[in-house]
C-alpha cells in the first residue's frame, strides 16, 4: 500500500476508535433513559436517535454542515466562543460520525438493559445498594453482550462510512481522507488494483466484524 493508503488507513481506524469510545459514553446514558422512563418525550427521543437509519447520509452531511458552517448557528457560537470551526477537520468527522452511528450504539444497549427487568434491580437496592453501585455492579455485567455488539457495530459502521464524511470532512489527504475517500479515489483514477486491495481488507473486516457478534450473541446455541 502506498503512504497515502497507509494514513488513510490509520485515519480511519483512529476516526472510529474515538467515535466508538465517544458513543459508549454518551450513548449508555441515552439508552438507560429510553430503557427505564415512561417519560412522554420517549418516543421522539427513540425516534431522533433512530433518524440517521433512514436518513441519506449526504442529507444528514449537508445540513451538519449547514449547522456546524462558519454561518450556521452552532458555527457562529463556536466562533463566539473562540473555539476553531469543525468543518473539514478530524475533530468535525467524530462529531458526524457520531450522530450518524447513534442508532448503532443506542438501540442495542437500550435492549440489553431492558432485558434485565426489574428484579436485579430491586435485589440490589434491598441490599442498600445505591443507584450508582447498582448499575455498575449488576447492571453493566447483565449487560455485557449489549455492550459488546453496540461497541462492534459502532466501530464498524464507522470504518464504512462515506456519505456523511464526504460532507463534513471533505477529502483532505492526512486530515478527513478515511478509506471509503480513498477507494473512490482510486476507481476514479481507474486504479482498480489498489482499490481491490482496500475494498477487499473493508470486506475482510465486516465479515470478522459480523462473525463475532453471531458467535457471541447471547442465546446462541453451543
Amino acid at each position: 500500500m502506498s503512504p497515502a493508503d497507509l494514513a488513510a488507513v490509520w485515519l480511519t481506524l483512529k476516526l472510529a476508535a474515538t467515535t466508538t469510545t465517544v458513543l459508549l459514553l454518551v450513548g449508555t446514558p441515552i439508552a438507560w433513559w429510553l430503557a427505564r422512563t415512561r417519560h412522554w418525550a420517549k418516543e421522539a427521543l427513540a425516534t431522533l436517535v433512530t433518524l440517521p437509519l433512514v436518513l441519506p447520509p449526504t442529507v444528514l452531511g449537508f445540513y451538519l454542515l449547514v449547522l456546524l458552517g462558519p454561518d450556521g448557528p452552532l458555527g457562529r457560537l463556536l466562533q463566539a466562543s473562540g473555539l476553531p470551526s469543525l468543518p473539514f477537520t478530524f475533530a468535525g468527522l467524530v462529531v458526524a460520525s457520531v450522530i450518524y452511528s447513534m442508532p448503532f450504539v443506542v438501540q442495542p444497549l437500550q435492549q440489553a438493559f431492558e432485558a434485565i427487568g426489574e428484579h436485579p434491580l430491586e435485589a440490589a437496592a434491598t441490599l442498600r445498594a445505591g443507584p450508582w453501585d447498582s448499575f455498575f455492579a449488576v447492571v453493566v455485567p447483565l449487560a455485557w453482550p449489549g455492550f459488546m455488539t453496540a461497541a462492534v457495530l459502532g466501530f464498524a459502521h464507522t470504518v464504512g462510512e462515506f456519505g456523511v464524511v464526504l460532507m463534513i470532512g471533505g477529502n483532505i489527504p492526512g486530515e478527513t481522507q478515511v478509506l471509503s475517500m480513498i477507494i473512490y479515489n482510486h476507481v476514479e483514477a481507474l486504479d482498480h488494483d489498489a482499490a481491490h486491495r482496500l475494498a477487499g481488507g473493508m470486506l475482510a473486516f465486516a465479515f470478522i466484524a459480523l462473525l463475532l457478534l453471531n458467535l457471541f450473541r447471547p442465546g446462541r446455541r453451543r
